[in-house]
């Protein structure tokens, strides 16, 4: 096995007493476990380039010190075969082995190949504890003179331009933006196989690519100097949903339209329709609970408690919403019932979306999923 790791991020800032109250009362009576000496590793399926890099990152000391024990909290990552190969890895661990040190960090890129039946996915999601999960965002973005060819939200200038992106695999997040491009009608080449969104953004910065998108952490840490610079524009984000399940504008992009928005402005693009049905599916499956943090299978009922509750003291944190929006985004951060609830939502789309997608993944890109 082999992976590369980053030790933890120093701690921001200092937690007050009680932050700790949730995890400690856990041990202290009897329902939680005590990690005192332990060093536990969140694995990551991704390189260090990356959102889920970033996301690890900043939850790592974090939740050191909100833990029984404070153990230290390293970040490892393991990429391959768009996550799979980490997934596959981790669907094999025994929590009676790792004794509660061992909690793995998925992302959407290893939600869609488990909902489109990818023949090398090899985990099931249904075994394994979820302890948080995490919504977020994602942010397309154009070099400035492509960025001149829109005439506001219309993106009809830009039909005539050939575009290179740098991509995961057509069966990853990137399915995403790609089909929204494709629903404008842009003609968008993509350079599959790299290994994290942090190398197509790294492409970008050459010139090898000429469009992109970022989860929301990797756009403000990554690309907002860009956009700073003058060297990138933003062109839309893909929204985020209000209570009744709608395309709203995304709370940490307010002033950014939405794909919804661009796709109402450019001829020919509908939202409506399987295609715009298929696309929302997947969206909803991709992004509102877009990374999520698991204990192996078998998990102790008290190591379940001890982490939710360490994840809980987390958010408690009187300077959590701020420290989190800029690192992070304004999103729900979720434990319990509703980290449980998001794990569903994240996990299954309709029967029709999934028809769809495979059909138009086998045409546009030759992927065949049987």
């Amino acid at each position: 096995m082999t992976y590369t790791k980053t030790a933890p991020a120093a701690v921001i800032g200092a937690v007050a007493a009680a932050t700790f109250g949730l995890a400690t009362n856990a041990v202290a009576g009897g329902h939680g476990i005590d990690l005192a000496g332990k060093t536990v590793e969140w694995v990551i399926p991704f390189s260090e380039t990356g959102g889920s890099a970033k996301w690890a990152n900043f939850y790592a000391p974090l939740l050191s010190e909100a833990l029984p024990g404070q153990p230290t909290v390293v970040v490892k990552f393991m990429p391959g075969a768009g996550s799979t190969k980490g997934a596959n890895w981790f669907q094999e661990q025994s929590y009676d082995d790792s004794e509660g040190t061992l909690i793995f960090g998925s992302s959407g890129s290893t939600q869609f190949p488990y909902l489109l039946g990818d023949p090398r996915v090899r985990y099931e999601y249904n075994d394994w504890n979820v302890v948080l999960a995490s919504g977020t965002g994602g942010v397309a973005y154009l070099p400035p003179e492509l960025a001149a060819k829109m005439d506001g939200m219309d993106a009809s200038g830009l039909k005539e331009e050939d575009f290179i992106y740098g991509s995961q695999g057509a069966t990853r997040l990137d399915l995403v933006p790609l089909l929204a491009w494709e629903m404008l009608g842009l003609n968008v080449e993509p350079v599959f196989g790299i290994k994290g969104r942090g190398d197509g953004r790294l492409m970008f910065e050459r010139g090898e690519a000429n469009i992109d998108y970022q989860t929301s952490s990797s756009y403000l840490k990554g690309v907002t100097p860009l956009v700073e610079a003058g060297t990138a524009v933003p062109m839309m984000s893909w929204g985020a949903l209000d209570a009744d399940g709608n395309v709203v504008r995304d709370p940490t992009f307010p002033d950014m339209p939405t794909f919804k928005e661009v796709c109402e402005a450019t001829d020919g693009c509908e939202t409506s329709g399987e295609k715009w049905d298929a696309w929302k599916a997947f969206f909803i499956a991709g992004f509102p609970a877009q990374k999520m943090v698991f204990l192996p299978a078998g998990a102790s009922n008290d190591a379940i408690v001890t982490y939710t509750a360490a994840f809980e003291a987390v958010k408690a944190r009187a300077d959590f919403a701020e420290i989190s929006g800029a690192r992070l985004g304004k999103y729900p951060q979720m434990t319990g019932d509703a980290a449980t609830g998001a794990l569903n939502s994240a996990t299954s789309v309709p029967e029709a979306a999934k028809t769809f997608v495979t059909t138009w993944l086998k045409d546009r890109y030759g992927v065949s999923l049987k």
